[in-house]
């Protein structure tokens, strides 16, 4: 197949690539910089995915679309918000898809997406889905939990917490699970759902094999680094909710009122994503290893 995906520069997008390649489909990146080919099943489009006309004539052909583009966090002055990087994003690749002739459209989306949510990041990621659910194209989307592997963003800031500072402070009681999912197996399941007719009109909600607290995640990372298991002191929300408020627009804290909603909620899924996706799964403790010990 020949295959358009925005986003595939990304951290999942570079485990898809390697998902897509090895299953000898022919790549077409959409990217913001001058980057080239890494093969010559690689092409890099560059462009702008609220700007269709930068990457509409690179859609002629292909057999199918891949929206992988999403943030966690807002920077406005930049013009980085959900509504432009979620909706209006969205909107635009649909659009140019249907304008292309492309049928098959799949879409990234993510676990806890849902009307009446609380967090702006799932509220936006919801409405995304309504503009692929009502675009009348043969759609699938994926809600993963929280992703980890090589280059993560979470995983990868909780260790390097951990190497300057015993103490990892807990908002709450950190007894709030989450079910973190391989970025190679979210490939996995997208690869696969190109192959699987089955797939089309389906939303799943793909998560791991380890549902656990973010305490035993905390502790989890620590071992897989060798370390001893850190001081977590509890922070109280009611102390620690309006402090994240007034601190979020500094670029430099860690953790936004929408993260912290985000947790306290939980990242859990039933995993009846297997029914359809029969593998198993990266077992998170084997998944951090092979990047957090070296």
């Amino acid at each position: 197949m020949k295959i358009f995906i925005a986003g595939g520069t990304g951290f999942v997008g570079g485990h898809l690539t390697t998902e897509l390649l090895k299953r000898g489909h022919n790549l077409l990146l959409l990217s913001h910089g001058d980057k080239k080919p890494e093969s010559g099943a690689i092409n890099f489009i560059n462009g702008d995915i609220n700007e269709p006309s930068s990457y509409s004539a690179a859609l002629k052909g292909c057999d199918a679309v891949i929206n992988l583009v999403g943030i966690i966090r807002e920077f406005p002055a930049k013009g980085i918000t959900f509504e432009r990087l979620h909706v209006e994003a969205t909107a635009n690749l649909v659009t140019a898809t249907q304008h292309a002739g492309v049928l098959r459209y799949l879409q990234m989306s993510a676990l806890g997406t849902r009307l009446d949510a609380v967090s702006q990041y799932h509220r936006t990621k919801w409405r995304a889905e309504e503009i692929v659910r009502g675009c009348g194209l043969a759609w699938t989307i994926f809600r993963p939990s929280l992703i980890f592997g090589p280059r993560d963003s979470f995983v990868n800031m909780l260790a390097e917490n951990l190497r300057i500072s015993p103490v990892m402070p807990l908002m709450g009681d950190g007894n709030y699970r989450l079910q973190p999912v391989h970025a190679s197996d979210v490939s996995i399941c997208f690869a696969d759902a190109l192959e699987r007719v089955e797939t089309t009109g389906r939303i799943y909600e793909v998560c791991g094999s380890d549902r656990m607290t973010y305490i035993e995640l905390l502790n989890a990372i620590s071992e897989a680094m060798g370390r001893s298991r850190p001081w977590k002191p509890s922070l109280p929300l009611s102390i620690m909710k309006p402090f994240i408020n007034a601190m979020q627009g500094f670029s430099a804290f860690p953790i936004t009122s929408d993260q912290l909603q985000m947790l306290l909620e939980e990242n859990i899924c039933d995993g009846t994503w297997r029914d359809t996706f029969q593998f198993e799964p990266v077992r998170f403790m084997d998944g951090i290893r092979e990047y957090l010990s070296k």
